[in-house]
């Protein structure tokens, strides 16, 4: 693995452990970016742990591989919660320009969860 890519494995890892801790913390916060037909504690407390679980993987080799493939699935699944948000009256995230802004993000980090996929042996 090249250091650039090692770098970038390792800091996807820290903001997925800090983005999944932060779920279990403060909870609250997330509510208003889970569909009302969601249960939001119960999706709250899931999505925190995996994301920390993937966070934990990506620093780890040994789990490096499932744990990139388990990202980059993560970063599929929600990015037509992102894109809804963007057509919504009241977007979740509080306006639309910051739905718009926010999906770009969500774009870049898919396309870093592939880029710091482990190559097929």
């Amino acid at each position: 693995m090249s250091n650039l890519k090692l770098i970038l494995t390792w800091l996807f890892g820290l903001f997925m452990l800090g983005a999944g801790i932060n779920h279990l913390i403060k909870p609250a916060f997330y509510n208003p970016f889970i569909p009302d037909w969601m249960p939001s504690l119960a999706v709250n407390y899931l999505v925190g742990c995996f994301e920390a679980a993937i966070g934990l993987g990506l620093l780890l080799p040994k789990f490096r591989r499932a744990a990139a493939i388990a990202n980059l699935l993560l970063m599929i699944f929600f990015l037509p919660f992102h894109l809804v948000d963007v057509f919504k009256a009241n977007p979740s995230i509080g306006s639309h320009v910051l739905a718009y802004i926010r999906l770009p993000i969500q774009f870049v980090l898919l396309y870093w969860a592939w880029f710091i996929l482990p190559k097929i042996k």
